[in-house]
This record gives C-alpha cells, sequence and structure tokens, in this order.
C-alpha cells in the first residue's frame, strides 16, 4: 500500500516515471483482518457498519465502555486525516455513547489523508473493533523485492507510524529479510525477523504469526501484506492491529472470493472503466489526452509533450489488440476529464493495425461529436489504408508526420 501510493504520487507529479499495467487488488481493512484470522493470524475482534445503526449496534455487540471506531478507505494515515466536514482524525478511541454521533459524521463523508491525494476518499464503512491493551507497536511487511527476485520481510521495532518517516529518521531500526520463494522463510530467517521487532514475549509463538503471515502471502497470491501496527498485548502475544493487503490482478481465476470483494468506489471511475475494455489508464494532471499503443511509446510521448511545452492529461495503453469499439472506449474515457483540451493519438502499427485505429478514432469523433482538436500520428501495419479512412472521413482531424510534430501540433492546438 504505501509503496503503490508512493509510486502513484511520483506518477502525477512526474510524466517520465516509469508506469505499466496496475495488476494489484487492494482490499479495506475489515476485509483484510477477515482474510488473516482465516489465515492463523490473530486479529482484534471487529464488526464492519454500513449504515450508522450497524454501527450503533456493532457497539453493543462487543460490549465495552470504549471502543474503536475506524474509517475504512483505501489509502494509510487515516488517523492523521481529516474530513471534509471537519472531523479530525479518521480512527477514534470513543465512549460506546459517542457511537452514532462519530458514526454520522464519517459515513457518508470524505476523508483526505497524505496517501489519498487532496481529493479523498469517500468513507462508506466503518469498523468496531475491541480496544486492545497493547504495550509495544511494531511495523511489518511482506512485499516482492526486484534486487533478491522474491518476496522480502522488512520489519521495524517501532510501528503506528509512517513507515516512510522512520525511513527517514531512524533506518537503522529497519530490517530486511529476502525470502527465498522456493523454500519459504528457514527459521533462521524467521529468528532475524522476531529480533528485528524486539518481541518481549514467547519468541517460538511470535514466530509462528510470522510464518502465518508468509503463507497467507504465497497462498493468496499477494503482492504485499501490511501490518502496522503489528502489536504486542500484555501478555505478550502478537496481533495483526491493522491490516492492508494488496494482491494480484493475474491470479483473480483462482482467487475469485478475494477479487469479488473489490470496493469499485475507492477508484477513479476512469480506471475501473478502462479495466472493462482491458485498457491501461492511469490519470495526470494535464490537458491534452493521450492514446497510444505500448506502455514505452505512451511515456515517449507524454515525454515530448512535456518537452514542447504541453501537459499530458493521462496514460492511456490500448495495447496491441484493441478493436473498434475499445478505441472509442479509450475516447470515451479520455474526454471525460473535463480538463482535456486536445487529444493526440500515437500509434505504431505493428500487432496493432493502423486502419483499426483510423475506424476507432472516426467512430468514435463521430458518435461523440468531439469538441477538442485531435490529433493524429499513424505509423507501420496498414499505415496507408489507416491514413485513407481518416482523409476519406471529412472530419477535422490533424495529421502529424512524426511523433515531435504531433506533440507541437498538440500544444499549439490549445495555445
Amino acid at each position: 500500500m504505501i509503496l503503490s501510493s508512493l509510486a502513484r504520487t511520483a506518477l502525477r507529479r512526474t510524466p517520465s516515471a516509469s508506469v505499466g499495467a496496475v495488476r494489484y487488488l487492494n482490499l479495506h481493512e475489515y476485509q483484510s483482518a477477515q482474510i488473516m484470522k482465516d489465515s492463523g493470524v490473530n486479529v482484534p475482534f471487529g464488526i464492519a457498519a454500513h449504515t450508522v445503526e450497524e454501527a450503533v449496534e456493532a457497539a453493543k455487540t462487543i460490549g465495552d465502555d470504549d471502543v474503536v471506531i475506524k474509517s475504512q478507505i483505501l489509502a494509510g494515515g487515516r488517523g492523521l486525516g481529516k474530513f471534509t466536514n471537519g472531523l479530525q482524525g479518521g480512527v477514534h478511541i470513543i465512549d460506546t455513547k459517542e457511537v452514532e454521533d462519530y458514526a454520522s459524521k464519517m459515513l457518508g463523508g470524505t476523508l483526505v489523508t497524505k496517501q489519498s491525494g487532496p481529493a479523498g476518499k469517500p468513507v462508506n464503512t466503518v469498523l468496531l473493533a475491541k480496544k486492545m491493551n497493547l504495550v509495544k507497536e511494531f511495523y511489518f511487511a511482506i512485499m516482492l523485492d526486484r534486487s533478491s527476485g522474491g518476496p522480502v520481510i522488512i520489519a521495524c521495532s517501532e510501528g503506528g507510524t509512517s513507515i516512510e518517516d522512520l525511513a527517514e529518521s531512524s533506518p537503522e531500526k529497519i530490517i530486511k529479510v529476502p525470502i527465498d520463494i522456493r523454500t519459504g522463510p528457514s527459521e533462521s530467517d524467521i529468528s532475524k525477523v522476531v529480533a528485528g521487532l524486539g518481541v518481549s514475549g514467547d519468541e517460538a509463538a511470535a514466530g509462528e504469526q510470522i510464518k502465518a503471515l508468509y503463507n497467507l502471502f504465497v497462498d493468496k497470491d499477494c503482492t504485499m501484506v501490511e501490518v502496522n501496527p503489528l502489536a504486542e498485548d500484555v501478555d505478550g502475544n502478537l496481533i495483526a492491529a491493522d491490516a492492508k493487503i494488496g494482491f494480484d490482478d493475474n491470479a483473480a481465476f483462482r482467487q475469485k472470493d478475494v477479487h469479488a470483494q473489490r470496493d469499485h468506489t475507492q477508484e477513479d471511475p476512469r480506471e475501473v472503466a478502462a479495466g472493462k475494455w482491458d485498457l491501461n489508464y492511469i490519470g495526470l494532471d494535464g490537458n491534452i489526452g493521450c492514446m497510444v499503443n505500448g506502455a514505452g511509446l505512451a511515456m515517449s510521448t507524454m515525454d515530448i509533450i512535456s518537452l514542447r511545452g504541453g501537459s499530458p492529461a493521462n496514460f492511456l495503453d490500448v495495447g496491441g489488440s484493441a478493436n473498434v469499439d475499445q478505441i472509442k472506449a479509450a475516447f470515451e474515457i479520455i474526454t471525460t476529464d473535463p480538463a482535456v483540451k486536445a487529444i493526440l493519438v500515437n500509434i505504431f502499427g505493428g500487432i496493432m493495425q493502423c486502419d483499426i485505429i483510423a475506424e476507432g478514432i472516426v467512430e468514435a469523433s463521430r458518435s461523440l461529436k468531439l469538441e477538442v482538436p485531435v490529433i493524429v500520428r499513424l505509423e507501420g501495419t496498414n499505415v496507408e489504408k489507416g491514413q485513407k479512412i481518416l482523409k476519406d472521413s471529412g472530419l477535422e482531424l490533424i495529421s502529424a508526420n512524426d511523433l515531435d510534430d504531433a506533440a507541437q501540433k498538440a500544444v499549439a492546438s490549445i495555445a
């Protein structure tokens, strides 16, 4: 979750960042906690509520004087976040009598955090959890590590706060233990993690919890398992006091029960729509919409737009086998962004044929009644057919000889 949010932030700031298809599913804390519980991981007792009435009943079921109420959004930093209605913090320990008041302010609200972006995320669910008597808090995560070619366990003797801040202030407290994906963690690996956490309770029991978390990572095809904090209670038991799990979209066919829990309200609706058409889309902050085939060419297109003084509004890769309907859908997605003032189509036909792209452009331009300039650069397979289709369409499309010419014309069209 942390790494994904950092990557998204970097992409929005610098179009030259590397990007491709998004390959992960994120679930809410209450969903992740249930999966952890089913995998043998200790988690606090909690009940998810979607309405104020459900929240009040959940607090009664817990039966304590105090209860923890936690906003459920797919972004970190909830505790330090702020609702647009003025409520400070998305996580509170409150008197049970206050549940109705807090739930009414949280549910239906928008929570803005360091990781949510300035627009924030809608809160449609709150988690009512039993208040735990925790004496120590740690940080624990399992992520995929390119350098070691497999999973890596990251642990820190301090937790409950931003791991980015800890990495900056106390990097010596963070340990990384690469795991051999073929054999799983050895006893030596487990011992290193337990020692790095600095648990004061039963080290063997703590080791079993680490193994359970790793087995979850493998069995559920995870891209990340993050527990912050992984806490220790008065009896020395490790408890996953917070839970964030990312799942590989490529494994959706064998993790159908997990992927059925996806919350599309937490995602950019344009990205959701793109996913339905098997398109790769990421919204940016500029005003020149881009439709390109191939991630590398898309990044080059964005770079040259920036070089020529423009600003790309999106990354959109139609891939190598798009049909006319997909091209039309791509135009629809691009034009839902009110900031888009021009569209640049840059196609290098290999597997993707230029005439198919041209047919899609013509159909989209007519059916959507596009009111913004469309600059088209085609090259490669069936380029002559594609150019003839565009010329014979009678539409006011702007042709470009090469990518640099296309970028200059796109920028000039909105000057």
